[in-house]
């Protein structure tokens, strides 16, 4: 450990340090939503309603750098990925697709994932404190409230096998590849992929956020990961996601003096912080409300669905869609191809009505 980590742990307390890894993230993540637009849901409409897919193929240059950097993190003694929180437990099926159809169809009702409400958020938009707060407060009772033994019932999380599961582990067996080679390959991939997208090619500042949202990804598992190998206490190795964390704030605002912070809560406020800075630079900001009763009541019925579904996915957009993916975990494509599709059911209803499906 060098003299400034060493004087780091001095200063600060591990859940401060926790926060600042977690704060300057999220400050990355809120610029890219304000100023990048980058945006789960707003991808999957511009994808499926309007005329450019621009923005769902900056996922693919966030996903690509995510998984460079967290493979070529572990390749260098950075990153131990056994650890990691999402190959840490053994990979449920049915808990990623039931949990990824619920947090999709509940993000196309709400309007926004957890990430894009805090973002929004950040500019005055007061529609999103509610549906943050709806959010967070079903996350935490599925979570380890009155739900959560029926939850666990239904899906139950054990510790995982002996081999991690992961995809990059599951080829390194059957292939003569260090299995760090694999996962940066799978990355590299990925970006060749995407930049077979003309419209990105021609958009620098889209390919510029898609990577600083991979940055943001690989910040989380590196600072985190330092902390627990150089701090006194255990801590868990995580990088972003943003459900739970949001009832976790929630939390620590209301039992501070009994609480500490997190990753999460420094996560949270980064985004909202970022997002707000990126309002100010673009000048966007301005208060917002709901005008209607019946929208509202949709998008608390979203955040609900929201709130279980992330719990019962063990993530959500964010989470499962680049943190897990990063890792190449078994259940992030699943999780994420159920919350792209339940979006879509979501999206369609909102928009055509269920007699279109007949």
């Amino acid at each position: 450990m060098t003299a400034f980590g060493a004087a780091l742990l001095e200063m600060f307390s591990e859940p401060t340090l926790m926060a600042m890894a977690g704060l300057f993230g999220g400050i990355l993540l809120g610029l890219a939503a304000r100023i990048g637009r980058f945006c789960s849901l707003g991808a999957i409409e511009d994808l499926y309603y309007g005329a450019s897919s621009v923005r769902f193929a900056m996922w693919g240059i966030a996903l690509g750098v995510a998984i460079i950097g967290t493979f070529g993190l572990s390749s260098v003694g950075a990153l131990a990925l056994p650890d990691t929180l999402y190959l840490a437990i053994a990979w449920n099926p049915w808990a990623s697709v039931v949990g990824g159809l619920m947090f999709g169809y509940g993000m196309a009702l709400a309007g926004n994932c957890g990430y894009g409400a805090l973002a929004r958020l950040g500019c005055g938009d007061l529609r999103s404190f509610v549906i943050l707060l709806v959010m967070g407060m079903s996350a935490y009772i599925a979570l380890g409230g009155p739900m959560s033994s029926l939850r666990l019932a239904l899906f139950p999380i054990e510790p995982a096998a002996e081999t991690p599961g992961s995809i990059a582990y599951l080829l390194a067996s059957y292939l003569p590849f260090d299995l760090h080679v694999i996962g940066i390959a799978i990355g590299i991939a990925i970006i060749g992929v995407t930049l077979l997208h003309a419209g990105l090619r021609k958009n620098p500042a889209a390919l510029c956020w898609g990577l600083i949202v991979g940055v943001a990804i690989v910040s989380g598992w590196a600072f985190t990961q330092w902390i627990s190998t150089h701090g006194f206490a255990p801590h868990v190795v995580i990088s972003h996601t943003f459900t739970a964390p949001v009832g976790e704030t929630v939390l620590y605002f209301m039992t501070s003096s009994g609480n500490s912070v997190s990753f999460g809560t420094g996560s949270v406020l980064g985004v909202i912080l970022g997002a707000f800075i990126g309002c100010l630079i673009k000048g966007h900001g301005r208060w917002e409300a709901c005008d209607d009763p019946r929208e509202l009541r949709r998008q608390i019925g979203g955040a609900v669905l929201m709130g279980f579904g992330a719990v019962i996915a063990v993530g959500c957009s964010i989470g499962q869609g680049l943190s897990a993916f990063s890792v190449l975990a078994y259940g992030a494509p699943v999780t994420l191809a159920c919350i792209v599709i339940g979006a879509l059911i979501g999206l369609r209803q909102l928009v055509e009505g269920f007699r279109r499906f007949a």
